[in-house]
């Protein structure tokens, strides 16, 4: 895996954590060595490393941060610390070395990657329902029998209530032409739509989908899907970023990156929260990714690469993004940005 060029960032970090007298901060005399030299960590594995050029006597303290989370404490040369609950991706590891009144700060990066390799799923049809072919899929999610989907284009994106065993429309919000839809999820009696490049939200009563407010975003780059666990809700924004929303006032807490035991996976998409795990649309890649929440691994991976072969095939027709679960334990509902059908399927351990 190539990491990125962090010479720039690591100097800010540097000027940014540094203690003590400003006079005193300085491009730091000592530097970070990993065991090995090794770029790429599992949550399995112990970081052990030293300082070099440093000597014993030169330190009263060390204090080691992986990013901005304090991980351990030393007053030598060398450490070694457990990976076991951290969050997968690109971090810093940043030791800070204390002498007096004065302290430097050096800083390496490392990557971590998920323990352990995806398990690979694949699916078998138990029903396949109409979807309406000019819906531009974004969002689905299931608020008891009622299927609720959000839809995208400018000009022609919607929020809709929808018979998913019919396929029919109950009712139909259209968003104004300068909105592009996205991801949409349910909570608390309310209906979360997100837009697309527009940097705003809006939310909707459940029942009558009069649009009570709106919410912006600032930090993540875009709005692409939503889902939530009962309390907190997560957004993708194209990239390997999950975030994580308050629910009181939709902003942006933090987030997890998305990994497997071998490299990130970018483009997450449309969300949806199953027993514990989030499973989300992998745009462009006929595959729905099982994620777990706290770390960011990819536990396993539905491999739907024929599905949609099995849709009409026409000029419009796009790629699979649509995940919905009704409380059937291994069933999902999915479907596809301008697909006519909804299938219903039950999840199989690939053989």
């Amino acid at each position: 895996m190539k990491l990125i060029n962090t010479t720039l960032f690591a100097l800010t970090l540097s000027l940014l954590f540094s203690c003590g007298d400003s006079k005193n901060q300085k491009a730091p005399s000592f530097s970070i060595a990993f065991n090995g030299d090794k770029q790429t960590y599992t949550t399995n594995d112990v970081l052990r490393g030293s300082l070099k050029k440093v000597r014993e006597n030169e330190i009263d303290s060390v204090v080691y941060h992986l990013n901005e989370k304090r991980i351990g404490k030393g007053n030598g040369v060398d450490f070694s610390f457990r990976l076991t609950d951290e969050q997968l991706g690109s971090k810093f590891v940043k030791a800070t070395i204390y002498k007096g009144s004065n302290s430097e700060v050096a800083l390496k990066e490392i990557v971590l990657l998920a323990a352990a390799k995806p398990i690979v799923y694949t699916y078998k049809i138990t029903n396949s329902y109409p979807h309406d072919i000019d819906a531009y899929t974004q969002g689905l999610e299931f608020h008891g029998d009622t299927l609720y989907e959000s839809t995208g284009q400018y000009g022609k994106s919607s929020l809709r209530k929808t018979d998913y065993k019919t396929g029919k429309v109950l009712q139909q919000v259209d968003l104004e032409k300068n909105f592009f839809g996205e991801g949409l999820t349910i909570l608390n009696n309310k209906v979360y739509q997100l837009t697309w490049k527009e940097k705003v939200g809006f939310i909707y009563n459940l029942q009558t989908l009069e649009k009570t407010g709106n919410f912006v975003f600032g930090k993540s780059i875009e709005g692409w899907g939503l889902c939530n666990d009962g309390k907190v809700i997560y957004k993708s924004d194209g990239t390997e970023k999950i975030w994580t929303l308050n629910p009181d006032n939709l902003t942006e807490e933090s987030y997890i990156e998305i990994y497997t035991n071998t490299s990130r996976i970018k483009s997450v998409n449309e969300l949806e929260w199953v027993d514990g795990k989030i499973y989300a649309n992998v745009y462009q890649q006929n595959a729905i990714a099982i994620i777990n929440p706290k770390n960011g691994a990819v536990e396993g991976v539905i491999d739907l690469s024929d599905l949609q072969s099995k849709v009409k095939q026409h000029p419009t027709l796009d790629v699979l993004n649509g995940i919905a679960y009704h409380g059937e334990k291994d069933k999902l509902f999915v479907t596809g940005k301008n697909w006519d059908t909804l299938f219903e399927i039950e999840i199989l351990k690939k053989q």
